[in-house]
């Protein structure tokens, strides 16, 4: 067993921490067992480890704290003596080198001269005397008088011979230190000696005086050691749950035993990578040697991987490691996270067995994903073939290695499948692009044994666990089956893909990569991914036939191409919203007088209600512009049937009402050139002048379609020749990211930098958008003027006389031999002579005609009458009633347009 390192005792069997324990129970009063008081008591009584590392502590502070207040004495001391000594020497060579002392030692009185000269110097120098001698010792100064003539107390020798001397002695004045110097004349030789000394007492004198303050500091310093000590020792009991040291040692062994018996490995490593601790079961598990202990982590013979991962000292949660036949999980954490040593520490744990358990519940986890993310991911358009690819990528590479899809063809139109039919491949897909398999768009036949084959006879799934053993496979196409074979795929599964009782096709799943074949548990994941995708296929299918008769009717209802007429240069575009075709629809209807309409609709919805709600509307805007009304009378009209398709449908709880159709309908004439426009809840039209400047025209707007209720009012402008006029619906300009105001600005953007041309104008509209797409049909129509030459207009007044019949007929006449039209003045001559006398006897005045050479002769009667004449066949005995008819039968259209006052009667001729 391992045993942890600096170990001196046995394991013992007592409960660890029981006295812990007891230590952080509460006091009877309700404080904490870490109460600052409790905690001092705790530390001063000694028991703890935390108190006898305190008492020892402050013990050695204070020992410190004499030994530095001795030392300090003592060196306050020495330095004293020191400096005496020197200031001794100093002031001793100074007076001795002073001017004037040779001649005073050589004068009669040299007490009398040099006695006051020592006793200021001595006062200055602050030195305790200043003794002058002659070679024999005999002083002649001193600062007791009564010690001049005495012999001088001390060592001269050195001094006669020339060598300052200084030393420490008992002199006459007490204990002191004293210098002796010579006193040299001019040639060299000693004529006397000087002496100057402090006594003991000046010198004991500094260190006394520095004592208090030295004393001061240590204090100082043992109150500042002994808080610091307080602290540590507080911290110290906090960590060590005020245990005392054989309670700790009882810990110690405790947690060494614990460490040993635990079935999990663990291993601690310091931050060099050397390996500092591993207990028995990592060692077992590990397989350590004796000796690992001690040693870097790479050279205790781990595997490599294991070996990089303990020394690293990265985290790890759960890594599993192979070692020799055991699957191992490692968690691995530093240990300097919280300000612990530089290391970590990992535990290990034998995971074989729930390794292969965990891979099992993986397995089924997986397939659970698998089975959710076919519910969210498959079907995301109601595109067949887009299905159909979803469920193909889904399942490669997470459950087969090759998915292929094959419908057939009158399910990818829409329609019901034809059991007797071909099937087409309409999704395939693989981890590889070269896998010898039937591509995608191949049509294809499967023979009565192939598995694809049995599915869609017997609509049940087929699982062929190795394709190599089944003939029936080799049957289908035995050139492409030893392909496959030699490519590596070796199992399939068929599935198909029902929808109710319907087959639509077959699902198949191909394994090449994973070498065992598919099991049972696998071909029912196969039924329920394909019994997904199916609802998703069979709605993608309905909604394609939906969808197809949708645009066939849409297509049916739109115009093909747009009437000749001279009036208008037109070009137009509609683009179907994302969803499918809708109700936006446009029109543009030749009218008599050479004037041309141009109608945009929208109904609100998509789909075939609105498609056929469409047509209604177009077709009824058809028949009431062949009454030659007014525009906000003709909505009016509209109006008014929108109505009554409501009320009528209203009944029919499988019918949805038209409310929410918008319409405008415009009316240009080349000869005025003028426009007259209403609308029904429309966007406005753009008007973009020949110099490019655009605005929209403020037509008065009146409510939707089927509402009722208010009147509509129109607008007339003048357009130059040139002009382009810009209808739409609101797709173009409408758009959940933006407002209306923020589309018509980019709209009018668009137009004032689009092309002259209304081709130009489409392209730069429609590039112009954003986004390309929206949900929403778009009706865009662009209408350039033209104006009809005064050239090819003749206006004559009529006077109410019947004889200006033929006044009229001779001006027509004229002027068709000036616009070159010799063989229409027959016909054209009798329709006016009809049409004007109609006008004269049952019209009121004024009376005018006017000709247009237009595309075709126009002849046109005004008169202030409202009454309508009438087409009718006369009787044999009838004396009238033929004029119209005979003008039916010349002109190839005729009829009659109300005026606000009168009425115009208008024939149309073909011109040669």
């Amino acid at each position: 067993m391992v045993r942890l390192m600096g170990r001196s005792r046995p394991r013992s069997s007592l409960r660890p921490g029981a006295a812990a324990s007891a230590r952080r129970r509460r006091d009877a009063d309700g404080r904490s067992r870490w109460h600052p008081a409790a905690v001092l008591r705790s530390v001063l009584s000694g028991r703890s480890v935390a108190g006898q590392v305190f008492v020892l502590h402050l013990v050695i502070v204070l020992l410190l704290v004499v030994a530095a207040v001795v030392a300090l004495v003592l060196q306050v001391r020495r330095d004293s003596t020191q400096e005496a000594r020197n200031r001794s020497l100093a002031v001793a060579e100074t007076f001795a080198n002073a001017p004037g002392i040779v001649e005073a030692l050589e004068s009669p009185d040299p007490t009398a001269v040099l006695q006051p000269h020592a006793a200021a110097a001595r006062e200055q120098a602050n030195v305790d005397f200043i003794v002058v001698m002659n070679t024999d010792g005999i002083r002649y100064t001193h600062p007791k008088p009564d010690r001049i003539g005495k012999k001088f107390v001390g060592t001269i020798g050195p001094a006669l011979a020339g060598e300052p001397v200084v030393e420490e002695i008992e002199g006459t004045i007490g204990q002191l230190v004293q210098a002796v110097v010579p006193v040299e004349d001019a040639g060299g030789e000693v004529v006397g000696l000087v002496s100057a000394g402090i006594t003991t007492e000046h010198v004991g004198g500094a260190a006394e005086d520095q004592l208090p303050l030295v004393l001061s500091a240590a204090l100082a310093a043992l109150a500042l050691a002994t808080g610091g000590a307080a602290l540590v020792s507080r911290r110290l009991l906090r960590q060590t749950h005020g245990l005392g040291p054989r309670e700790m040692t009882r810990m110690y062994e405790h947690h060494d035993a614990v460490l040993h018996a635990v079935r999990e490995g663990v291993i601690i490593v310091d931050g060099d990578g050397t390996l500092l601790l591993a207990n028995d079961e990592a060692r077992r598990l590990l397989g350590l040697p004796e000796d690992a202990e001690g040693r870097p982590v790479p050279d205790i013979g781990l595997d490599p991987g294991t070996a990089e991962l303990l020394s690293s000292g990265r985290v790890a949660t759960d890594e599993v490691h192979l070692v020799a036949d055991r699957l191992l999980a490692v968690n691995q954490r530093p240990t300097d996270r919280a300000g612990g040593p530089p290391g970590s520490v990992a535990t290990v744990r034998d995971s074989t067995e729930l390794r292969a358990l965990s891979g099992r519940a993986e397995a089924s986890r997986e397939r659970l994903n698998m089975l959710y993310d076919a519910g969210v991911g498959i079907g995301t358009s109601l595109d067949v073939t887009r299905t159909a690819e979803e469920l193909a990528e889904l399942a490669v590479p997470r459950f087969a290695d090759f998915v292929t899809v094959d419908l057939f063809e009158s399910v990818l139109a829409g329609g019901h499948p034809d059991a007797a039919g071909a099937l087409r491949r309409a999704a395939s897909a693989g981890i590889g692009a070269d896998a010898p398999l039937y591509p995608r768009g191949e049509q294809i036949r499967f023979v009565a044994s192939a598995p694809q084959g049995v599915t869609l006879a017997t609509g049940r799934p087929v699982l062929e666990p190795r394709l190599g053993e089944a003939p029936g496979w080799h049957a289908q196409d035995v050139e492409r089956s030893g392909q496959v074979m030699e490519y590596g795929i070796h199992s399939l599964i068929t599935v198909p893909l029902r929808a109710g009782a319907l087959v639509l096709g077959v699902v198949s799943f191909w394994r090449s990569r994973k070498a065992e074949p598919f099991d049972t548990e696998e071909l029912a994941l196969a039924e329920e991914l394909v019994a997904r995708a199916a609802v998703s296929i069979d709605n993608a299918r309905r909604y394609t036939r939906e969808h197809s008769m949708a645009v066939t009717l849409q297509r049916s209802l739109l115009p093909r191409t747009l009437p000749e007429q001279n009036a208008l240069e037109i070009a137009y575009r509609y683009l179907p919203a994302q969803a499918g075709v809708g109700g936006d629809w446009f029109d543009v209807l030749p009218l008599s007088g050479a004037r041309v309409a141009l109608v945009v609709g929208d109904v609100v919805g998509h789909g075939l209600h609105a498609a056929a709600t469409m047509g209604r509307l177009r077709t009824a805007v058809h028949n009431f512009s062949a009454l030659d009304l007014p525009p906000d009378e003709l909505l009016t009209l509209l109006d008014e049937l929108v109505g009554r398709i409501d009320q009528d449908e209203a009944q029919d709880e499988q019918s949805a009402p038209v409310t929410g159709a918008t319409c405008l309908y415009a009316v240009y004439d080349p000869v005025s050139r003028r426009c007259t426009v209403a609308r029904a809840g429309h966007p406005p039209p753009a008007v973009v002048r020949p110099d490019d400047g655009v605005e929209f025209w403020d037509v008065p707007v009146g409510p939707p379609l089927g509402l009722g209720g208010l009147p509509f009012e129109s607008a007339e402008l003048e357009l130059p020749e040139g002009s382009r006029l810009v209808l739409y619906t609101d797709g173009l300009v409408e758009d959940r990211g933006h407002d209306i105001d923020v589309g018509l600005e980019r709209l009018r953007e668009a137009l004032s930098r689009s092309g002259d041309s209304p081709e130009d104008t489409c392209r730069v509209v429609l590039e112009s958008r954003r986004p390309a797409r929206t949900g929403d049909d778009i009706a865009l129509l662009v209408a350039r003027t033209r104006a009809l030459p005064a050239g090819r207009i003749a206006q004559w007044p009529v006077p109410p006389d019947p004889a200006a019949v033929g006044e009229v007929r001779a001006a027509v006449t004229r002027k068709l031999a000036e616009w070159g039209l010799d063989e229409l003045t027959f016909g054209t001559e009798l329709i006016l002579s009809e049409l004007v006398t109609n006008a004269l006897r049952y019209g009121g005045t004024p009376i005018q005609v006017r000709m247009l050479y237009d595309r075709n002769l126009i002849c046109e009667v005004y008169d202030s009458s409202s009454t309508s004449p009438h087409l009718r066949y006369a009787t044999m005995t009838d004396e009238g009633g033929r004029g119209l008819f005979l003008v039916a039968q010349l002109a190839e259209r005729w009829g009659t347009r109300y005026l606000p006052a009168g009425k115009v009667i208008w024939t149309e001729q073909p011109v040669p």
